[in-house]
């Protein structure tokens, strides 16, 4: 994706490209020297780079070289620092509040010091230190350069490689993988904040547990009348009662955060600002590759997924006598259920636009995984030693938020709904986690449960995906609005009114739409097929990976698809023109419909050549220069009536076309301008 700001880069390195070395030499540079290599965003810059590289805007080797030199002379720095004040560094600020800063390079260089000079120019959280530690060692000089020169090195080619890889190919993916890029990324941003707010709360409660129950203990002595509930709920001589102190501060921190929102949705009985933005931000990022991923990833929430891991881990806890936790268990399912149906009874929440049914606030879906994941986190958490209790919540947090992510891809809630669900989740299932702490007293093994649990989800959610894309596809189809043309001032006047070209956010890909076609498909379909065009079907996973194959044909790989308004082409033909060259047609729905009932369709022509980026993979790339393609399907396509024009929003000629009761050729209209 090219922003404004990245046309700007672009400009600027393509006026001076000698002096955009010098921008790639202080970047490596400012991300090796300590301390500032720990606050320069360095990866996403030099994959910015890379991009350039692989646009043709930048040498490679020049690059990599620069960045090579700047890394070591940055490396040199941290282990001059570290070499000129030795131990004495640990006294000096920010190390003095932060030792941890240190530790970790320190732990690393003792290991191996060959080693760890090497590992660390990969590893960001200590690349900038682990010189200073050298430094700080007293590692010789002559020891320490070839290996470091040998890390920068690679480093620089290694880090830049993946924008150079994208930019060299960047023509032929932009349609699609600039949004699947922007899908795949946010997901995994989305992932990250999950395993870090796990990580970090239960860090966080695990160092200030005895701290919280002492304040707790503390409250309930000045506070008799409110403090016996208190003490009914934890026991300093229990072992569990830090535990429960924890699920008591986040049921209260979880409940007042669910109250304000539900609070806030009903005051307003309309969806959220934020919920409005982050829809039309999702619903601009729908590409057929991600839509089958994403459909896919919403399936884990169906009850076909969590119904069989809930049944039979309730079976196996009533085979194991464990009545007290399956009895949570169900009580976990059945309330968690009815409170999500009375909500949904009591919030009338307008739905998404994509959607015509169903639970609005909160989304039933994401409340039940959020209980069905963190309730048995609960149950099985008590019984892992120490620090490892805490992977049970990191796998409910990662479920749950690939499953909202999903969903919220699809336009099936909002965002408030998908928060909702996992505030009124999280809420109960505190609730039950405290009673049930608090009731039991047994250990059991854990270990049997736990692979009867996950493993039961991972097959049904392997089985149930597959079949449930296409159902969830339809479902939560992008809907166009209504707008109606009259069939003849369409042909007239009012074809101007349609797209004249794809509305991308690079200008670069916004495809001119050259072609518009009143009727069915399958006469103009049978018109091409008959001179050697042929339909090519929808590019999916499977196909995609024909392009790593060297083995596939050139004619078997795909052409990627495209969207108009977050839909993919309806129908998209091929024909080869030549040696690695082949002609293209793409058609998608109009937004509009005709008065008299025959269908309208939009499409371009294009040009596009096979090339093989780093003979890594194959791919098409579109021509600038479609011409010749639009004069060869006018001239294919002559026997229906037919108007040309210049379209003013593209500027380029645009052909109109009617398929239904086409007449011959030598009475048909063939008026052009």
């Amino acid at each position: 994706m090219l922003t404004d700001f990245f046309n700007s880069l672009v400009t600027w390195v393509g006026n001076h490209p000698v002096a955009a070395g010098i921008v790639i030499f202080l970047v490596a540079f400012c991300d090796s020297v300590i301390i500032l290599g720990a606050i320069v965003p360095a990866l996403p810059i030099l994959f910015a780079i890379g991009v350039l590289i692989g646009l043709g805007e930048i040498s490679g080797p020049y690059a990599v070289a620069c960045a090579a030199i700047g890394a070591m002379a940055g490396d040199g720095v941290s282990y001059w620092v570290g070499r000129r004040w030795g131990h004495g560094l640990r006294n000096v600020w920010p190390f003095s509040k932060y030792p941890q800063l240190l530790d970790r390079s320190e732990t690393v260089f003792r290991r191996n010091a060959i080693k760890s000079i090497l590992v660390a120019r990969y590893v960001g959280p200590i690349r900038p230190f682990v010189p200073a530690i050298a430094g700080i060692a007293h590692m010789p000089m002559r020891q320490y350069l070839p290996i470091s020169g040998a890390a920068c090195l690679s480093w620089g080619a290694l880090f830049l490689a993946p924008g150079w890889l994208f930019g060299a190919s960047y023509d032929a993916v932009a349609a699609v993988a600039d949004r699947l890029a922007l899908v795949l990324g946010a997901l995994l941003v989305v992932l990250a904040l999950a395993w870090a707010v796990v990580i970090y709360t239960y860090r966080w409660f695990d160092a200030h547990a005895n701290s919280l129950l002492a304040r707790l203990l503390a409250w309930s002595r000045a506070h008799p009348t409110l403090g016996r509930y208190a003490m009914a709920l934890v026991d300093p001589n229990r072992p569990e009662s830090a535990s429960l102190a924890i699920l008591a501060v986040c049921l209260l921190a979880f409940g007042w955060a669910c109250f304000a929102l539900l609070a806030t949705v009903i005051m307003r009985g309309e969806p959220l600002l934020i919920d409005q933005s982050v829809f039309q931000f999702m619903y601009e990022l729908r590409n057929p590759l991600a839509d089958r991923l994403m459909a896919g990833l919403a399936s884990i929430g169906d009850v076909h997924v969590l119904g069989p891991a809930v049944a039979l881990t309730l079976g196996w806890l009533i085979w194991r006598r464990r009545w007290l936790g399956a009895a949570h268990w169900l009580a976990a399912l059945a309330f968690g259920m009815a409170l999500t149906a009375l909500l949904g009874a009591m919030v009338d929440m307008p739905r998404p636009p994509t959607v015509h049914g169903g639970f609005g606030f909160p989304a039933v879906e994401i409340t039940m995984c959020t209980i069905v994941f963190g309730f048995f986190a609960v149950l099985i958490a008590r019984e892992l030693p120490g620090r490892t209790r805490v992977w049970p919540y990191l796998v409910a947090g990662v479920i749950v938020a690939v499953l909202g992510f999903a969903r919220l891809y699809l336009g099936a809630h909002w965002l408030s709904d998908i928060v909702g669900g996992v505030l009124l989740g999280s809420v109960w299932l505190l609730v039950l986690g405290i009673a049930y702490r608090r009731h039991v007293e047994r250990s059991f093994w854990m270990r049997p449960v736990a692979l009867i649990f996950y493993i039961t989800f991972g097959v049904a959610a392997l089985w149930h995906a597959p079949r449930a894309v296409d159902p969830l596809l339809a479902k939560f189809a992008p809907k166009q609005p209504p707008i109606s043309l009259s069939a003849d001032a369409w042909w007239a006047t009012d074809w101007t009114r349609l797209p004249g070209q794809l509305r991308e956010r690079d200008p670069a890909h916004r495809w001119p739409l050259d072609l518009q076609i009143a009727g069915p498909l399958a006469p103009l379909q049978t018109r091409l097929e008959a001179q050697g065009w042929q339909v090519q079907p929808q590019a999916d996973w499977m196909r995609m990976l024909n392009l790593l194959d060297d083995a596939v044909p050139q004619a078997e790989h795909p052409v990627l698809p495209a969207t108009l308004d977050a839909v993919a082409e309806t129908l998209l033909m091929r024909r080869d023109s030549g040696e690695d060259l082949v002609e293209v047609l793409r058609l998608w729905r109009a937004p509009v419909q005709l008065d008299d009932g025959s269908e309208l369709w939009v499409g371009t022509s294009q040009s596009m050549r096979y090339t093989r980026p780093f003979n890594a993979f194959g791919l098409w790339q579109p021509q600038p220069d479609a011409h010749g393609v639009h004069r060869g399907l006018r001239e294919v396509l002559d026997a229906f009536p037919s108007r040309e024009e210049v379209h003013p929003q593209s500027g380029v000629p645009t052909l109109r076309l009617r398929t239904a009761g086409a007449a011959p050729a030598s009475v048909q209209d063939t008026s052009r301008s």
